[in-house]
């Protein structure tokens, strides 16, 4: 039997590591306020309101985007806690599938609340939404998750999720 080197093991694994397939990575994060409200972000670049959050980097792990774009975007520095949703988006319009991830942010006093800003230009605003009013501000899709993950705070019990763009059925585990 032959010995391989290794370099020759480097080699070979780095090649199927080449060829494998890649995930984009999304990072939300549900923040409320004392009243009970969830924060929402109105991003420039798309039609509707969205979670804060956004997409991870190459090779940063959720928690870390989900950190990072709340620092960026409005100023927030804090601790995420516990995954809430981990769904998996398929392929549609020019974008492959993704993996995202909803976290809990917590809930911001008054005063934290007080000190958000916009600070990045992908945001027009946000704002503190009654849980009843995300329908007029979401997507259906993202009603939906944030629903999911309001129902996993109340029960501390993480959600998963897959849906196929442009067919109306989720599939939930």
């Amino acid at each position: 039997m032959a010995c391989v080197t290794d370099e020759q093991r480097w080699a070979y694994l780095a090649e199927g590591n080449a060829r494998q397939a890649r995930k984009r990575v999304a990072a939300d994060v549900v923040v409320r306020d004392t009243a009970g409200r969830v924060l929402l972000v109105d991003p420039t670049y798309k039609e509707h309101w969205d979670l804060p959050g956004g997409m991870a980097e190459a090779n940063e792990p959720p928690r870390a985007a989900a950190e990072r774009e709340l620092r960026e975007e409005l100023g927030l520095v804090t601790t995420v806690g516990r995954v809430l949703v981990v769904d998996w988006d398929g392929p549609h319009g020019p974008w492959d599938d993704q993996l995202v991830f909803v976290f809990d942010g917590g809930v911001l006093d008054p005063v934290r609340a007080a000190a958000l800003r916009v600070a990045d230009h992908e945001l027009a605003g946000f704002e503190f939404v009654p849980s009843t009013g995300l329908q007029d501000r979401l997507r259906a899709d993202m009603v939906d998750r944030a629903t999911r993950a309001l129902d996993a705070l109340r029960t501390g019990v993480t959600h998963y999720g897959e849906h196929r763009r442009g067919e109306e059925d989720w599939s939930h585990g």
